[in-house]
């Protein structure tokens, strides 16, 4: 079998690379591994030299590490977006989730609102910001830690709301989750690949991440929770 291709992503992006990276090895035969963690944690770890094939992260960051020549220059594609979801312990009352105002009051009724590190969880307290509510809930905003599914913190009781990518939320034992953002408050996130500089086999981990951004690949991540950002 050939050299395994090694990666670094984000948590957002586990579920669906767990199963592309089956799907690639199976059908086509190149072996890839990724290796998830925080976004912020896995841009410091690519920052200070870690040797890896292949890069998954929220574009925004993927892009910062093109231009300070981490990514091969050309390399970077979308691949999935996530929209950020509301979710809530299992067995409690599902919040209304239609609006705007809907929005408020569940924030407004809630006793500890989890949320994440990352794109996500910085769009989330910004939006707060602009509800004009900081002040009221700061001391309620409880952020988990790197790595750490918010939604672990409702199973726990440490909070009784959460607000993180879908795909980080799905499926978690007991967690519900209640939707996406209503309207102007939605929050999306697209998520990118680059080969790394740092690649010894460029040219393989070009061809494993043009399989990523496959069609079978957008049919693996609609299951988890995202989908092509063209659509």
């Amino acid at each position: 079998m050939s050299r395994e291709i090694s990666g670094l992503s984000s948590m957002a992006t586990r579920p669906v690379l767990a199963e592309l990276s089956e799907h690639i090895r199976t059908v086509h035969g190149i072996p890839v591994r990724f290796e998830a963690a925080g976004g912020v944690q896995t841009a410091r770890r690519v920052r200070e030299g870690a040797g890896a094939d292949l890069l998954v992260l929220a574009a925004g960051a993927l892009a910062a590490l093109e231009e300070e020549g981490h990514v091969l220059p050309g390399t970077a594609r979308p691949l999935w977006l996530s929209e950020v979801v509301a979710a809530v312990p299992q067995g409690v009352p599902l919040p209304a989730l239609e609006t705007e105002a809907d929005l408020r009051n569940t924030l407004l009724s809630a006793r500890r609102i989890a949320y994440s590190t990352g794109p996500s969880g910085t769009a989330l307290v910004d939006l707060v910001a602009r509800t004009g509510l900081i002040d009221t809930l700061r001391d309620r905003l409880v952020q988990a830690a790197p790595g750490v599914p918010a939604g672990s913190l409702l199973a726990s009781g440490e909070a009784d709301l959460a607000f993180q990518q879908h795909s980080e939320l799905m499926g978690l034992p007991g967690v519900v989750v209640v939707g996406p953002l209503p309207g102007g408050s939605a929050i999306s996130t697209t998520f990118s690949g680059g080969v790394l500089a740092s690649s010894t086999q460029p040219d393989r981990a070009r061809e494993a991440l043009e399989l990523l951004g496959s069609d079978a690949g957008a049919s693996i991540a609609r299951t988890r929770g995202m989908r092509s950002p063209g659509e």
